[in-house]
C-alpha cells in the first residue's frame, strides 16, 4: 500500500532548526501517530530536495528503508530485522574448521511465564514510570540447535500495551517487536544495552537446564522508540559455555 500524500505541518524559517530537521520531525510524527504505517511506501515526492535530506537520515537510522526500483518504505519489524539488529548470540566457532563460515540461526523462542504485576523500583526507573505502576512481565527461553542458550525476562508498561494478554503474545505471527509495531503502533528504533558477569539463579537454572550458580553473561537492554521513549526493559541471562555474544563495531571515517 502506498501513501497518496504526506500531510506535513507548515514549516517555518524562523525555527532554529534547519528545514530538513523540521521535515524529519514531521515524518517521525506521521509514523508515530500511525498516519504512515509500517510497510507502507512513501509518495515519490520524498525524492525532492529538503525532503530527500530528511529521508536520507531516517533511512540511516533504520526508520525508513529503500528498495531498489520500488521506492521508500516505512521500516517493518520482521525476523530478518530482528536477527540483524537485535539478536547477537552465535555458536562459538570451532578452530578445527576455521575455513567454514558459520550459518546464522534464528532462535526458537518459547514463552515460559506470563504475569501482570506492579513495577519494582528498577523496572520503574528504566521504563520511566512510577514504582507500583501496572506492568506486564513475561519470560522467554531462546534455543539454538535445540539447546537453550538464553533466558529473557521482559517487562513492559501495561498502559502502553492495553489488551495484551498471554494468548495474543503466544499467537503472534512474527517477533515481539513486530507485535509491538503492528498491533500497538509502537516501533522499537534502537536499544541501549549493558552487560556484566552474573550467576544463574534458581529460575534461570531451571529455564536453561543448568546448575544454579553457573556463570552467565547478563545483559540489561532498554528498547526505545521515537524521542528515546522507553518501550521495554529486558534482562537476558546467556549461557556462554558453547556460544558467544557477538557485536560488530563500525566507525565512520
Amino acid at each position: 500500500m502506498k501513501i497518496d500524500m504526506l500531510d506535513l505541518a507548515p514549516l517555518t524559517g524562523t525555527s532554529a532548526a534547519p528545514l530538513y530537521r523540521q521535515v524529519k520531525r514531521e515524518l517521525q510524527r506521521l509514523i508515530e501517530c500511525g498516519r504512515c504505517r509500517a510497510g507502507q511506501a512513501l509518495p515519490n515526492e520524498v525524492s525532492v530536495g529538503t525532503l530527500r535530506h530528511a529521508v536520507d537520515e531516517l533511512v540511516h537510522e533504520h526508520v525508513l528503508v529503500r528498495r531498489q526500483g520500488k521506492g521508500t518504505f516505512v521500516a517493518q519489524h520482521n525476523s530478518d530485522r530482528f536477527f540483524f539488529h537485535f539478536f547477537h548470540i552465535e555458536p562459538r566457532p570451532d578452530a578445527r574448521f576455521a575455513d567454514v563460515v558459520p550459518q546464522h540461526e534464528y532462535p526458537m523462542v518459547e514463552c515460559v511465564a506470563f504475569e501482570r504485576d506492579r513495577a519494582a523500583e528498577g523496572e520503574a526507573a528504566a521504563l520511566r514510570i512510577k514504582p507500583g505502576d501496572p506492568v506486564i512481565r513475561f519470560d522467554n527461553r531462546l534455543s539454538l540447535g535445540g539447546r537453550p542458550v538464553a533466558h529473557d525476562r521482559i517487562t513492559i508498561a501495561s498502559l502502553l500495551f492495553k489488551g495484551l494478554n498471554e494468548k495474543r503474545l503466544l499467537d503472534r505471527p512474527s517477533t515481539i517487536y513486530s507485535l509491538y509495531q503492528t498491533e500497538f503502533g509502537i516501533t522499537v528504533l534502537r536499544a541501549q544495552e549493558r552487560s556484566r558477569a552474573a550467576a544463574a539463579d534458581r529460575v534461570t537454572a531451571r529455564v536453561l537446564g543448568v546448575a544454579i550458580g553457573l556463570p552467565v553473561l547478563e545483559g540489561h537492554r532498554l528498547a526505545l522508540t521515537f524521542g528515546d521513549k522507553p518501550v521495554e526493559y529486558r534482562v537476558s541471562s546467556i549461557n556462554t559455555q558453547l556460544h558467544d555474544y557477538v557485536s560488530v563495531l563500525s566507525k565512520k571515517l
